[in-house]
């Protein structure tokens, strides 16, 4: 058995400090020389990020809509490997999920199938009493929850902190365990999609730097860790296959939407991961047997990609020799005829599919959708209907009679709304859902045979 130390970090609401915090402490616990494992509940791509930087160690989702509750516990347990604590950061407010339902998909759900205690980060802005009757609610709520203590973001000063641990600690008999003051300098940045990704944020480093000192002045970590029991966990051991593919990916600035246990899953079923820029470089990994192109902000980096004419003939050269290709979101705008940005500027992209990506000003599509095979599609071994998650502003022009998924959007029971999405080309699969490989593990599978198909033509 091993023995680890776990929590879940969740806010009252989006934009209370998650996420500085939650990376400010995993800083902190690294510098006291702990091996620290991050997670992220939801199917946020940018937040992991910043987990992974600061850490040294990958980022997972844990998301209580896409996947099964033991599915969740396997991913949460199988990576507990050699560390001292497990840190998950919530998403939205603590109790926010799918619709309504505050047990599918919220941070309270994660907390409650994995046991976990619960520390809660509030806005102390413009409040003082007050903050206890909000932690009094939320203790209340949902009493299967295990709120432990709580972190005040935004306030005035340690005077001003003060009141409102004394408030918080008599009326709701929940510790504080520290505060940040309100900073301007250490906020993260966003734009369309949310957070700018880790790797475009300059001086990263001093920023990382700034929000740990920070947290180590006015949190205590020990405090923190004193409120988190030890518990056990019996190694889950991993089977890996030897099948000997090599799978390409690109990771960089443009391309960089990846779920950790995606990757994992493909490595487990014998496949090598290699990954590439096309932003930089002008050819493919050699004897690949597959592609795997993420999302990202290929529109944000669409002049670059555009100039970078080589790659872009390598990959619509072997999507016509018939190399399996899977894209998402990102990855499909990049595989179209070309990228008309939000400024109204279009760019040429790769081509294979008859279509152009072009940027609105709204969101086209936002949030989890049921997604299942046309009759048309081949690429797929079987039929199937798999959760997955949207989220662009970006719409695709192309010929109908191509599109690949039949998609809807579910709240309760019903149906509330219908739409088509993807298309599909020799070898090629691109479509704006992003899924989760673990959701519906015969979904890689099928991809994976097509590799092995492919493999059998280069031998």
């Amino acid at each position: 058995m091993k023995t680890f130390r776990g929590f879940l970090l969740a806010g009252t609401q989006s934009g209370v400090g998650k996420t500085t915090i939650s990376t400010g402490i995993m800083g902190a616990l690294k510098k006291r020389g702990m091996s620290v494992k991050p997670f992220k509940v939801g199917p946020d791509y940018i937040d992991p990020q910043f987990h992974h930087y600061v850490t040294g160690n990958p980022s997972r989702n844990l998301d209580g809509y896409m996947l099964k509750e033991e599915t969740i516990k396997t991913l949460f347990y199988k990576n507990l490997v050699d560390l001292d604590v497990a840190v998950v950061e919530g998403v939205m407010g603590l109790y926010d999920g799918r619709g309504t339902e505050k047990d599918q998909g919220s941070s309270a759900h994660i907390a409650k199938i994995l046991n976990l205690p619960v520390i809660l980060v509030i806005d102390g802005s413009g409040m003082s009493s007050s903050a206890a009757a909000m932690v009094l609610g939320y203790k209340m709520y949902d009493r299967g929850v295990n709120i432990q203590g709580v972190i005040i973001n935004n306030v005035s000063g340690e005077k001003h902190y003060a009141i409102l641990k004394e408030v918080i600690e008599r009326d709701t008999a929940t510790k504080c365990i520290g505060y940040l003051n309100k900073n301007r300098n250490i906020e993260l940045k966003s734009r369309h999609l949310g957070l700018i990704p880790c790797g475009e944020v300059p001086e990263l480093q001093k920023k990382a730097d700034e929000v740990v000192a920070m947290v180590e002045e006015t949190i205590d970590i020990e405090g923190l860790l004193s409120l988190v029991s030890s518990m056990e966990v019996a190694g889950i051991p991993i089977k890996t296959l030897d099948k000997k593919l090599v799978i390409a990916y690109p990771y960089d600035d443009a391309f960089n939407f990846y779920y950790q246990d995606n990757l994992d899953l493909l490595k487990e079923l014998g496949c090598s991961l290699v990954p590439f820029s096309p932003l930089k470089d002008k050819n493919l990994p050699e004897k690949i047997h597959g592609l795997y192109i993420g999302g990202g902000f290929p529109e944000v980096f669409a002049g670059e990609l555009e100039k970078n004419k080589e790659i872009r003939g390598r990959i619509y050269q072997k999507a016509q020799e018939g190399l399996p290709i899977y894209a998402e979101c990102g990855g499909f705008m990049y595989l179209t005829k070309g990228i008309k940005t939000f400024e109204g500027d279009s760019y040429e992209m790769v081509g294979v599919f008859d279509a152009v990506a072009e940027m609105t000003k709204r969101l086209q599509r936002f949030g989890y959708c049921e997604v299942t095979p046309t009759e048309k599609s081949s690429f797929f071994k079987e039929s199937f209907t798999i959760k997955a998650h949207e989220f662009h502003r970006a719409i695709v022009k192309g010929r109908e009679e191509n599109y690949v998924y039949h998609v809807r959007k579910i709240k309760g029971d019903k149906v509330i709304d219908r739409w088509c999405c993807g298309q599909e080309k020799y070898n090629c699969i691109g479509a704006f859902p992003h899924i989760h490989f673990y959701s519906h593990p015969s979904f890689v599978e099928g991809f994976i045979e097509k590799c092995e198909s492919y493999k059998k033509t280069m031998d």
